[in-house]
């Protein structure tokens, strides 16, 4: 068999079971640094590998330094990724986290 041909099949069963889904940052002064730990604290709840997408930059969502430096201001489209066993769960706590706003005001 083609070595390619191997590489895109399991490229495609890789893809089958990653998940993806779109937030919009709806906190006034974006993610700052208290977000950015709280998003490292969720995403590494996880045993899931955690990307965050913007502007064509992946960034690893459980380092706070790759959050902090992504820039995520107010209004900004980010894409979740999730890879990993629990990546339903993760994508849940996460799409609710971003919908809520971090909770943020509400403490």
């Amino acid at each position: 068999m083609n070595p390619s041909l191997r590489l895109d099949r399991r490229c495609k069963e890789m893809n089958e079971y990653m998940k993806k889904i779109k937030v919009k940052v709806v906190n006034e002064n974006g993610i700052h640094l208290r977000l950015a730990g709280e998003l490292v604290k969720n995403c590494s709840r996880f045993k899931s590998d955690v990307h965050i997408e913007k502007d064509f930059e992946r960034i690893n969502a459980k380092s706070i330094l790759s959050i902090a430096s992504l820039g995520a201001e107010y209004g900004a489209e980010l894409t979740i990724i999730v890879d990993g066993q629990d990546e339903d769960q993760a994508v849940s706590l996460l799409a609710d986290l971003f919908k809520s706003g971090f909770s943020e005001g509400t403490e």
